[in-house]
């Protein structure tokens, strides 16, 4: 078992890398795709890591994958430049979700 990253850009590869973390830096929806795609044929591969600003590129392609595939895991991860989220990303987002005001 062992973890994937596919990011936008090389200071989250090279800081990943010195974890023992291989991966690529991508750009394009194209090329983030093409990667996903050789991530998941990996059959050791259990946990593909992907940056937000990857992810906001095609939502659907990879909200589908985490949902109607069981390997390998896919998370979502902030590059060095944060996660651009506001300060109360989670709060908003369960008061939006059950409708409780925390």
């Amino acid at each position: 078992m062992r973890f994937y990253l596919i990011s936008d850009n090389v200071d989250t590869q090279v800081g990943l890398r010195l974890a023992g973390i291989d991966g690529v830096v991508v750009h394009e929806t194209a090329e983030v795709q093409k990667a996903l795609k050789e991530a998941m044929a990996m059959e050791d591969v259990a946990v593909i890591l992907i940056t937000e600003n990857l992810l906001s590129l095609c939502p659907d392609l990879i909200y589908d994958l985490k949902l109607n595939q069981k390997r390998p895991l896919i998370l979502e991860i902030p590059d060095r430049h944060g996660n651009g989220r506001t300060k109360d990303s989670i709060t908003r987002y369960v008061r939006e979700a059950i409708g409780l005001k925390i």
